[in-house]
């Protein structure tokens, strides 16, 4: 491998570039995940962002907690009972039922979520 030089005044600086890093959008999930590696796992935290692989990790739990939240939130409705048919007869009670059935997958993503990772 051949390093080139640029002269910055009375210095040479190798002229260093970073690979190229995933550029997907990082959700409420991600975030989430990053105050808590930054707080509770500073290694990791350390460890992705030098390689390159903290964006790319980040969006991979996004994506991965958003899929399980939806799915989640599918099943706690059915569980609940909330149906269409619901909607249209008692819509107050319908809502009730969707944000009782939100609340619970938030709360089995959250905690699935912040189990330790063997990265």
């Amino acid at each position: 491998m051949e390093i080139t030089y640029t002269m910055q005044g009375d210095y040479l600086l190798p002229n260093l570039t970073l690979p190229e890093q995933d550029n997907r959008p990082i959700g409420l999930w991600g975030q989430q995940h990053l105050r808590y590696i930054k707080r509770s796992r500073p290694i990791l935290y350390t460890n992705l962002l030098t390689k390159c692989r903290l964006n790319e990790y980040l969006a991979d739990i996004d994506e991965q907690a958003q899929k399980m939240y939806d799915e989640l939130v599918q099943s706690f409705a059915k569980e609940e009972g909330c149906t269409e048919q619901l909607k249209a007869t008692d819509q107050m009670l319908w809502v009730r039922k969707m944000n009782n059935a939100n609340q619970r997958a938030r709360e089995v993503v959250n905690v699935y979520r912040n189990k330790p990772t063997t990265e």
